[in-house]
């Protein structure tokens, strides 16, 4: 899993049917600051984030049978909403 921010929203009006309902998102990914690393992806949206939200984004693929359903197929699936991370005992919020 890696941070992402959510930076917009993508729409397509023809996809394949399985994909129908689907929210897609672009995500920008953090670092451990939460800074951004300048890689971006279009994720399935399995968490009902918004564009400013920080994400928790599965970029294996595994995530996409389990939340979306058996029949799509996706290797980058938003699967949480970031609060906050505390590391070596700094406490960053993001909500």
């Amino acid at each position: 899993m890696r941070m992402a921010r959510v930076a917009g929203n993508v729409v397509s009006t023809v996809k394949d049917r399985d994909y129908a309902g689907q929210k897609l998102l672009i995500v920008d990914f953090l670092d451990e600051t939460g800074r951004p690393t300048g890689e971006t992806a279009i994720a399935f949206d399995a968490a009902q984030a918004g564009v400013g939200d920080v994400v928790l984004v599965c970029i294996d693929g595994g995530a996409s049978a389990i939340l979306l359903g058996q029949k799509v197929i996706a290797d980058v699936t938003i699967c949480g909403v970031v609060d906050s991370v505390t590391l070596e005992g700094d406490t960053k919020n993001y909500l």
